[in-house]
Formats: structure tokens, sequence, C-alpha cells
């Protein structure tokens, strides 16, 4: 057999892959894991979706191939959902993309528009394609960090000069996966202002937009003045609806990105099918309602975790938005080596802030994606098995 691409070898595992990996073999030593690994929901998809396409999928005018821009049913729910949830006006015909769910247009966009040796700005942490998917383009990544000590946005004023000059993309993504943390129209704008100032295609992956408590609502970017010219945005509907498998999503914003990403998916795909397409647009049509229950869910889980953590020694803040908690690991210990633990000890899944990034060191993310016992049951678990901040700091410390 010939070698696959050099190119291949760069890539760490797959963070998610890996995931599953030790869960099944945890499972196969008879251990009841509880995974919070995955930012998979465990709820249904709403039933006014499912009954949409129950009815879509029986008709005949939708099995064959879907419009490669997208049906115009589609991005016209799209596209009025942008104005109506934003206030931001966007053309179905030439500003609006379906996508495969947005972890597919994530990846083509870099094929889009990455030559060898571009350099792409990626947060870190940050979501894995970013990183690697540029390197599978042969692209050159540059760190943004993303600390604490600045609210995880990220500091412009460090992109070295030279690297903003070759720059070709910028993604972001905020309510941020895997951090929680979020973001206000001014820090938007001055980003919006550096990717004009340094002709930089803007990448906004907002995935989370729905998701978020306590009064909070996200903005788009694109509600920024004059942001369409540099940014183009990306939305999933596997969140906002509890619709991971059905992969579904859409890009909006500046035309010529849309174009060129759209050609991309022209020659490598065959697009949505058409039933997945019309059930996406009854949810979107009524999305409000729909996701008004799915996060009191949410942020009951929040509480109840957050609240058990703190009981533990831990000293964690609420977050506004993302069914995710970005946490410290105890003092002494490497992100690795704690979650490691977590499944011995307690036959709990959590991924290392590592898998997200070199600065995730420190961290670990928590998914609330299990029913509110099994939380609680965590949290108790961790409780019997000293798992707890300050006794496994006091346990680092003597070593």
């Amino acid at each position: 057999m010939p070698q696959p691409a050099a190119n291949l070898g760069k890539l760490p595992p797959y963070l998610f892959a890996e995931i599953d990996r030790k869960i099944a073999e945890a499972k196969s030593r008879g251990v009841d894991i509880i995974s919070l690994g995955v930012g998979d929901p465990d709820l249904p998809t709403p039933a006014p979706i499912v009954e949409a396409m129950q009815k879509a999928v029986a008709d005949p005018a939708n099995h064959n191939y879907p419009p490669y821009h997208g049906t115009e049913e589609f991005r016209t729910a799209a596209t009025n959902w942008m104005k109506t949830r934003f206030g931001v006006s966007v053309d179905p015909a030439t500003e609006a993309l379906s996508l495969i769910g947005s972890k597919e247009g994530l990846a083509h966009l870099i094929l889009a528009y990455v030559n060898p040796g571009d350099v792409v700005l990626c947060p870190s942490p940050g979501y894995p394609v970013y990183n690697n998917y540029t390197l599978l383009c042969h692209g050159e990544p540059f760190t943004v960090p993303l600390l604490a000590e600045n609210k995880f946005l990220p500091d412009l004023s460090k992109i070295p000069v030279d690297m903003a000059k070759r720059a070709k993309l910028f993604f972001l993504n905020y309510p941020n996966n895997p951090l929680g943390a979020i973001i206000d129209e001014p820090k938007i704008k001055e980003i919006v202002d550096f990717c004009k100032q340094h002709d930089i295609l803007l990448c906004h992956d907002n995935a989370y937009s729905e998701m978020t408590f306590d009064g909070y609502k996200a903005p788009s970017f694109l509600s920024v003045p004059g942001a369409k010219e540099v940014c183009i945005e990306m939305f999933s509907l596997s969140k906002m609806y509890n619709m991971t498998g059905w992969r579904v999503g859409f890009a909006v914003g500046n035309p010529d990105a849309i174009k060129a990403l759209g050609t991309v998916k022209n020659n490598t795909d065959s697009g949505v099918f058409k039933a997945v397409q019309h059930a996406s647009a009854v949810g979107l049509n009524q999305s409000e309602a729909l996701t008004k229950d799915l996060n009191a869910i949410y942020a009951r889980r929040r509480d109840i975790f957050v609240e058990g953590l703190n009981k533990l020694g831990w000293n964690v803040a609420r977050n506004e938005a993302t069914f995710y908690l970005w946490l410290p690991v105890p003092t002494g210990m490497k992100s690795v080596e704690f979650v490691s633990l977590l499944l011995e000890k307690c036959g709990v899944v959590v991924p290392p802030g590592t898998g997200y990034g070199a600065e995730g060191e420190g961290y670990f993310r928590v998914a609330l994606t299990v029913p509110d016992e099994r939380l609680k049951e965590v949290l108790a678990r961790m409780e019997k098995e000293g798992v707890t901040f300050a006794q496994l700091a006091k346990q680092s410390a003597s070593v």
C-alpha cells in the first residue's frame, strides 16, 4: 500500500476519538462509566422538527439531489432567522449557504483559502478543527492564546505584525467551546477592525449562539456595522435543537467568502438531504419556543454541578452560555494526570484542557450532557473517592 500523505503525521490523535477509545476500554473492564466528555446532547430533537422530517422523508420530491447551495426554503428560513434574532440582513441568494454541519463548513473554508505556507490565526484553547485542518492543507497555524486574565478573549496586540500580514483566516468562537466564555460588541468591533487593517477573513463559529442563560443573549459578529466586509459566520443546528446526528448548519456573511466555500463544496459533497433542510427550516421558524425549555434544563444542570464542585473545594462561577464548564485541575496537577485519576477512581470521563491546545494545560472540560441524577452521581463518587480540590492539591504538594 502507498503511504498516506505526510501531513497526516502532523496531527495529534483526534480528541473525541481518543475519548471514545477510553470509554470502550473502561466499559470492557465492567466499569459503570459516566461520560461528560463529548458535547453531544442527551435530549431528543424537538417534536415539531421530528414530525416535519417524518412527513418530508415520505415525499418523493425530496428524494433527489438537493441544490448545491441549499434549498430556497432553508436559506430563506436561515436569513429570516438572522434578521429576527440579530437584526442582520443577509441575502439568501448570495450570502447564505447550507452546510453538512458547521464542522464541515469550517474545514472547507480553510481548503478554499489556504495555500501552502499561509498563516491561519487559531485560538488556543480552541476547537481542534481550526488548527488540524490548517495542517492538513499545508498551512501554518499561529496560536492566539485565550487566557483567564483576559477573560478568555484574544489580545490582538500580541499578534506579531508579520503574522498578521501573512494571515488569511482568523477563527473565533463565542459563546466558546471549550471555555464557555462570551464576548461583547466593543471587542467584536476591535477584532473586525483588526481584520480589515490586515486583509484577513474573520470566521466566527457561532454554534452555541442559542445556548444561553440568565437573560444573556449572544451576539452575531455580523451585527457590528461593516463586519460583512471581512466576516463569514457559521451556525449549527446540532446544539441549537439537539440535532447532532442530522448534520445540518449554514454559513452567512461576505458573499465572496460564501462563493469560495460553495465552490469547494460543489466539488466535494452533494449537499444536505432536502427533507432535513425542510425540517430544519421548521425549527428555525419557531426557534425561540424550541430553545427556551432546553436552556432551562442546561441551566439547572449547570447549577447542580457548579454548586456540587464548590462544596468539593473548587471556586467555580456560573457561566452564561454553552453546556460546558471549563474548570481548573487541583493545584500541582497536570490536566492529563487529573482526568486519568477521575476515570480510574470515579469512572468519569472528561477531556483534558490540553486536548484543545497547549494553553489548556491546568484545566479540564465538563459537558453537561447527562441527566441531573447522573451529574449528582458524579459528584457523589468524587466526594467518596476523595477527588476534591484541596485534598488533591495537598497530595500533589507532598509528592
